[in-house]
């Protein structure tokens, strides 16, 4: 049984993507499980929100307010995401380009000014990471987010009728909520009932097996979003523009997050860890939802090829640190 759970620590968030992956294909391409499609569409809608809370409280509960701090890298983070996506929405406003550039181009911006992934913190605190910091970087980054997104939208789209306090309001409304909540629900738990605060964080892993479920039901979401654009006759090049976008932005904030984390930071271990996982990790949820709400649909699965990247790459990171035996 230990080397299962050995096994798991290595190699659960790999398990989790093929998990995902097969699912949907078992579903799209069995005739036989056709009837339990919208039951199964049901139930990963209610699941996937709720297994986020569950595992944000057990994260929080781990995290005082007196742990959240402003670092350096954190500003540094902030003005490299947000640089990008302005920069790139008065390239997209200005500068005439085919559509499979303008999809690239969509998909890589909706990856950098997307927030981080409020998961990031179970990753972060697997890899040895400063949860305080991360928590507030992913406060800062979904503030940003929220405010520079309405901005440049009817820049980007500027024959539609898109505002920004509509957009600024249907934000609001999708991201804090779930950030938040459990938030405010750890610090109450803390104070209220710290006994069962304390059982809840005596459960070894807990929040990592978890986040391994949600993100099984995540990539299902991604592969099935792929998968609808191919048959919806998009054809094959404007995905791989996107692909390519995507995997751009996760190099560059993979990359840019540790030179920050060693030269903006305390260059401590703990910050470096986080400042690549700040910067690196991201909603994808949220920037599917944002793709498709704001900008051409087909961009919307930018978010789902970030999810391999960042999740590949965040396996190869739990397996390198944890040990064989």
């Amino acid at each position: 049984m230990n080397e299962v759970f050995l096994f798991l620590k290595r190699w659960g968030l790999v398990v989790s993507m093929l998990t995902g992956a097969s699912t949907y294909l078992l579903f799209a391409n069995i005739d036989a499980l056709e009837g339990a499609r919208p039951l199964a569409n049901d139930m990963v809608q209610v699941a996937q929100p709720t297994l986020l809370f569950l595992m944000l409280l057990l994260t929080f509960l781990k995290v005082k307010p007196s742990d959240l701090h402003l670092r350096r890298w954190q500003m540094g983070g902030l003005a490299l995401q947000g640089s990008f996506w302005v920069l790139g929405a008065l390239a997209l406003a200005c500068i005439p380009m085919s559509y499979t550039w303008r999809l690239g181009m969509e998909g890589f911006l909706l990856c950098m000014i997307c927030p981080t992934a409020t998961a990031a913190a179970v990753i972060t605190g697997k890899l040895g990471g400063n949860q305080g910091s991360l928590t507030m970087y992913i406060i800062l980054a979904n503030l940003m987010a929220s405010l520079l997104i309405p901005a440049m939208i009817p820049l980007i789209y500027q024959n539609s009728d898109i505002t920004f306090w509509a957009t600024f309001a249907k934000i609001v409304l999708k991201i804090f909520p779930l950030l938040f909540l459990p938030f405010v629900c750890a610090i109450l738990m803390r104070r209220l009932t710290p006994a069962l605060a304390r059982v809840l964080t005596s459960i070894p892993n807990a929040a990592f097996y978890l986040w391994m479920i949600a993100l099984s039901m995540a990539i299902a979401v991604s592969v099935k979003n792929m998968h609808h654009s191919l048959n919806a006759g998009h054809g094959f090049l404007p995905q791989v523009a996107i692909a390519g976008g995507s995997l751009l932005a996760c190099l560059i904030q993979f990359t840019s997050g540790r030179w920050m984390g060693k030269h903006l930071g305390t260059c401590t271990d703990d910050e470096v860890i986080s400042a690549t996982q700040g910067l690196g990790q991201k909603n994808t949820i949220f920037s599917i939802w944002c793709g498709y709400s704001f900008m051409d649909p087909l961009s919307s699965i930018a978010g789902g090829f970030y999810s391999i990247w960042h999740n590949v790459y965040n396996s190869y990171q739990l397996a390198k640190r944890q040990p064989r035996k």
